[in-house]
Parts: C-alpha cells; sequence; structure tokens
C-alpha cells in the first residue's frame, strides 16, 4: 500500500521553485523537507525576484562543495538543467557542461525546445540525445505551447521522427491542459513513454497574456488552481520521479523566502498526491 512517505520519495524541488537560491542551499532545503532530489543546471535561470547574487557550477569549488552536500544529505539532481534547444545556439557546444552536470550522477536531462523552427528542433534534439547517450543519460522532451514542440501530439511526433531510445516524455501538468491535453491522455501512453513530471497548478484561463512569462514567474500550488492534479497523478507511471516546479515572483520580491514557499508546494503537493495514492492502494 502506498503511503505519504512513499510519494514524498518521489518528489523533488526544481530550482525555479526556488530561483537564484544556491545550489548547495537548494540540496539542504529539499532534504529538510523529506524530498529525494532537485532538479538544476550549472547556473541559475534567467528570473531572480529577490536580487540573489549569480553562483556557477562551472566552478570547481562550487561543484566540490555541491558534490559534499548531496553525499551529505541523501540528495540526488534528479533533472539536469539548461540543455535546452535555443534559437542560435547549438547542443554540441554544451558537451562540456553536460561532462560536468555528469560528475553529479545525473541520469536525465531537459529537452525543452524554445526553437520556432520544427526541422532544426529535430536535428538538435537528435544531436542532444546522441551526446547524452553516449553518457548513458536520457532526455526528457518537454512540450510547451507557444513553441515548435507546442502539445502532446507533437511531442510524440518528434520522438518518433527522432527515434531514439534515450528520449522520453516530461509531462508538465500546466503545459499539459492548457495545450488542450487531459489525463486520459496519459493513460492511453505507453507507461515507458513518460520519464519526468512536472507538478504545479494553475487556472485554465490565462492571466498573464505571456505564456512564457506566466510560466516561468507564477504559478499555484496543487489545489489553489484548476487542473485536474489528482487525475493526471493518476495517470502517470507510478515511479517516475515528480519535480515541483512553482515560481512564485510576487512572493518572493514581496519578501517570502524560498524555505516557505517550497514548504508550502510539498505540503499541498501532499495533500492532493498521498490522499490519491492511498485511495488508489486500497
Amino acid at each position: 500500500m502506498a503511503t505519504r512517505d512513499d510519494v514524498l520519495k518521489r518528489l523533488g524541488i526544481e530550482s525555479l521553485t526556488t530561483f537564484w537560491l544556491p545550489p548547495v542551499d537548494l540540496v539542504h532545503l529539499a532534504a529538510d523537507l523529506g524530498c529525494s532530489f532537485i532538479a538544476v543546471g550549472l547556473s541559475p535561470l534567467p528570473v531572480n525576484p529577490e536580487g540573489l547574487p549569480a553562483w556557477s557550477l562551472r566552478e570547481a569549488g562550487p561543484r566540490r562543495a555541491m558534490k559534499q552536500a548531496l553525499a551529505d544529505r541523501g540528495i540526488t539532481i534528479g533533472l539536469g538543467q539548461g540543455f535546452g534547444i535555443m534559437p542560435g545556439r547549438d547542443v554540441r557546444d554544451l558537451e562540456q557542461d553536460l561532462d560536468l552536470m555528469c560528475e553529479f550522477g545525473i541520469t536525465r536531462i531537459g529537452g525543452v525546445s524554445m526553437e520556432a523552427d520544427v526541422a532544426r528542433t529535430f536535428d538538435q534534439l537528435a544531436a542532444l540525445a546522441d551526446m547524452a547517450a553516449q553518457r548513458s543519460v536520457q532526455v526528457m522532451l518537454e512540450f510547451v505551447p507557444t513553441r515548435s514542440i507546442p502539445d502532446l501530439p507533437a511531442a510524440l511526433g518528434v520522438i518518433a521522427e527522432v527515434k531514439a531510445d534515450n528520449v522520453r516524455l516530461m509531462i508538465d501538468c500546466m503545459h499539459l491542459i492548457r495545450s488542450g491535453g487531459s489525463a486520459a491522455d496519459l493513460a492511453a501512453l505507453d507507461p515507458a513513454l513518460i520519464g519526468y513530471a512536472q507538478l504545479c497548478d494553475a487556472p485554465l484561463v490565462p492571466v498573464i497574456p505571456d505564456y512564457l512569462t506566466e510560466a516561468v514567474t507564477e504559478r499555484l500550488a496543487p489545489g489553489a488552481g484548476e487542473l485536474p492534479i489528482t487525475a493526471i497523478f493518476a495517470a502517470l507511471p507510478a515511479d517516475i520521479p515528480i519535480g515541483i516546479e512553482i515560481p512564485m515572483a510576487a512572493r518572493a520580491a514581496a519578501g517570502q523566502g524560498a524555505r516557505e514557499r517550497a514548504r508550502d508546494c510539498v505540503e499541498a503537493a501532499l495533500a492532493i498526491l498521498a490522499d490519491q495514492a492511498l485511495a488508489s492502494s486500497g
């Protein structure tokens, strides 16, 4: 029978939830909240509402400190970030970054595409998949409304076209529902196609006009919005990791710290997901 601890062990804290919080601090935060992993890159994401100083895991000293923190707290990096397909950037130039992330023992990297050119997306994803496969790393392909892979059918088409054994789907709750997808669509898939999920809530109708701005600055804790979180969770494979990706820029700018924001998100996630897991197993 699934327990709350079983669900908690599947949860991780994504760096977008804590913005520019230093990675060692993110490790301790995740461990203190009972999570098993974090999602982070070698440098912070662009959004920094708290005005925190920059950091870089490309430097040897911070990497040593990070490895020690991961070992001390029993936390892993469940998703390596920073390997997205971007206009004007060749993923082949990220080979050294991938090697550095592999020093932390990663087995997954994110493969979101911000590229508008579909043909270039195919080419870049194939190159990224090949580069990752050489290091026994899987690529989690994320679809994003308004971009070249806007929904679940498009993502499935890309996977079929690229034909790389190490490319699997990343399911972001907001992207799934806002793009017209459903929990039933997930349940109909071969579970082996799905490798990772990102948990958040949101209103069904956007309150911020620009989709990407909303996605990287303002999302809601599970249960605070209108997404069918319970149904999505029930449709996902029971063994995949679930990253809490819930940026709350307004709360951060108002002075609420990363620990309080992340704690609220974890507790909200458990209130929904653990109850659903118990009901399903009972």
